[in-house]
């Protein structure tokens, strides 16, 4: 849609034929815009919606960013003044795309910040949204974004992976899959950590997929990511103050409302306040096989990270290790390499010394095979009535054979 010039010179008139117009830009209007143009008559009804894609693109979708977020590979755009990045799992890569000047691709950050009813010029420089596709939308402005516009993209995948198909990209190691779908199915509580674009989010739409039909899963996000298939979840999503200040709806809240929903499984997309005492408290409740993500770039740095997150909900140190010791069981670590994004470790959280302080021991390690907490997981699963998966049952480090 966008390498033909003919088509972006058809394109631009059409735009203003509409945009004089005053009848609603419906996709019927838009083909007709097309056809009333003079040269139309020679154009193939394949011609005539393509340009008219193009037209609905630059009315009202992502403008010339459309083909890179419906291509598949894609899960990220990145657009620095006039020139756009993607990634497609491998990096990020610079790509020869159109957008045409600076003041152009303000105008579309603006139109699609504006299209999820929020603010974006020189009073509100900054702004996040949603794209009706469910692509998040992250945008700045000049002067604060020095050489921008700078927008960030991160793109929706509409139905999630299996864990099947984790496999077999070589996310998950295939003897580890029947490990995780144990840690679901005993209702352990775990956290999926890693660093920014590690797949997080991937991963735990997966695995919130295999819990059991029967049961009712509720999620509380902070911008709207997790779709698991599952045939019942119910999702809630935290609201930032509108342009008087009001109106805010944070995580802790979500969570409390979470709570009178009867969730099976309760579910925080992302930890990244205080609302991480909410959820604790709620995991020490009752709620067994709570999920949620944490940035973390090692395992080792997740005590450090659930304190200061604890801080900011004013649970102190040691309140904050007797909360996790209790609530939390799992961690899921994921990375991102130079050939994608893959499961780094399984670990537990155990208590340890005479002050109880959580710290994190590796059951499985990629490339190493079983940890020292390879011997705890699975007691873990036989407590609860799984089945130890067989990569449990090979010899750990300092034993003869399993027990």
């Amino acid at each position: 849609m966008t390498g033909r010039p003919e088509d972006g010179n058809l394109a631009a008139r059409v735009r203003q034929r509409i945009a004089a117009a005053t009848t609603p830009v419906t996709p019927a209007a838009i083909v007709s815009a097309v056809r009333a143009e003079p040269n139309a008559a020679v154009l193939g009804d394949t011609a005539v919606l393509r340009i008219a894609d193009r037209v609905r693109d630059d009315l009202v979708g992502a403008g010339p960013l459309a083909p890179l977020l419906a291509d598949p590979e894609v899960t990220d755009v990145l657009v620095n003044g006039t020139r756009v990045w993607v990634d497609r799992g491998s990096g990020l890569q610079q790509v020869a795309v159109p957008v045409g000047s600076v003041e152009d691709v303000r105008r579309l950050a603006q139109r699609l910040i504006a299209s999820a009813g929020r603010r974006l010029d020189d009073g509100s420089p900054y702004a996040d949204a949603r794209l009706p596709d469910g692509t998040r939308l992250h945008a700045v402005l000049p002067p604060v974004a020095t050489e921008g516009p700078y927008l960030s993209l991160r793109t929706f995948r509409h139905r999630p992976f299996t864990l099947d198909e984790l496999v077999r990209q070589g996310t998950v190691p295939r003897p580890v899959a029947p490990l995780l779908a144990a840690v679901v199915a005993a209702r352990l509580a775990y956290l999926v950590t890693g660093g920014t674009g590690s797949g997080k989010t991937t991963l735990l739409n997966t695995l919130l997929g295999m819990v059991p039909a029967t049961e009712r899963i509720v999620l509380v996000e902070d911008a709207a990511e997790l779709r698991p298939g599952h045939p019942h979840v119910v999702g809630l999503q935290a609201r930032t103050a509108n342009v008087e200040g009001s109106g805010v709806v944070g995580l802790g809240d979500l969570v409390r409302q979470a709570l009178r929903m009867r969730p099976d499984r309760l579910v925080v997309g992302e930890c990244r306040g205080g609302e991480v005492v909410d959820l604790l408290g709620a995991l020490n409740t009752g709620h067994d096989g709570g999920a949620g993500t944490l940035h973390a770039n090692t395992p080792s740095d997740v005590p450090a990270r659930l304190e200061a997150l604890g801080m900011l909900g004013g649970l102190p140190r040691a309140a904050l290790h007797a909360q996790v010791t209790a609530a939390l069981q799992v961690l899921f670590q994921v990375r991102r390499g130079d050939r994608g994004r893959v499961l780094e470790s399984v670990c537990l959280l155990l208590p340890e010394g005479p002050e109880r302080l959580v710290t994190v021991v590796p059951a499985w390690v990629r490339g190493s095979g079983l940890g020292l907490a390879a011997r705890a997981l699975g007691a873990l699963l036989r407590e609860r009535g799984v089945a130890v998966p067989p990569i449990l049952s090979e010899p750990w480090p300092g034993s003869a054979g399993p027990a």
